[in-house]
């Protein structure tokens, strides 16, 4: 099945978005305690592709050798992605690893693609929450 993946992630919470031929699933997470406030936008991004690929595999919306089209909407995430360029931070190295191993293990074919973030339904879903825990 083809799917396409959009996720965001900020200093206190974390969403992706997948689409399917059929279907459009939103999910959003607060981080947990250890991450909250501790780990910058970047680093919440890596969680939050790494969190919702995971929970997709986990509620079988994503299966064995599917096609995911990842559209991401931060170019240091897409370069370091798409061509493995090395990074020096070893908690987004960490996250790489992660996500790269779901991928082995489920035979994933996966695309990235490069998108601006007004693109991203995923970052509407996490601005939105932020919104309303400000005014609540």
């Amino acid at each position: 099945m083809d799917h396409v993946f959009y996720s965001d992630g900020n200093t206190k919470r974390i969403s992706w978005v997948i689409k399917t031929e059929d279907s459009i699933v939103e999910q959003s997470r607060e981080h947990i305690e250890i991450y909250k406030n501790k780990i910058s936008d970047l680093q919440s991004k890596y969680v939050s592709l790494h969190v919702g690929l995971f929970w997709g595999i986990g509620v079988f919306i994503i299966k064995n050798e599917d096609s995911i089209k990842i559209r991401l909407d931060e170019k240091a995430m897409f370069d370091q992605l798409a061509s493995n360029l090395e990074i020096n931070d070893e908690f987004i190295s960490n996250r790489i690893k992660f996500i790269n191993q779901l991928i082995a293990q489920r035979k994933l074919k996966i695309k990235y693609e490069l998108i601006q973030k007004e693109n991203n339904p995923s970052k509407k879903i996490t601005d939105a929450k932020e919104i309303k825990t400000k005014n609540d």
